[in-house]
């Protein structure tokens, strides 16, 4: 059971990009921008979980950075798509 609800929000978020993905039709545009929408929306979770493990304030600032990052990627490529 997972007791961090933003934990299994990106959990589940991640799974749901990966099952939207498989259902999308890969012509050579579409395979580029989901390649990328399929790394960046699964990174986010596991950014997440990392900083969990930093090792100082400064680490697990900068891994939730990473995770506001790989967020605004996602974002984009949904709307270009």
């Amino acid at each position: 059971m997972i007791r961090n609800p933003l934990i299994k929000r990106t959990f589940d978020f991640a799974i749901r990009s990966i099952d939207l993905v498989v259902k999308i039709n890969k012509d050579l545009v579409n395979s580029v921008v989901l390649r990328q929408f399929l790394r960046s929306s699964t990174s986010i979770g596991a950014n997440y979980r990392e900083a969990f493990c930093a090792e100082s304030k400064n680490d697990f600032a900068h891994k939730l950075g990473i995770c506001r990052k790989e967020s605004r990627e996602t974002f984009l490529n949904l709307k270009v798509k």
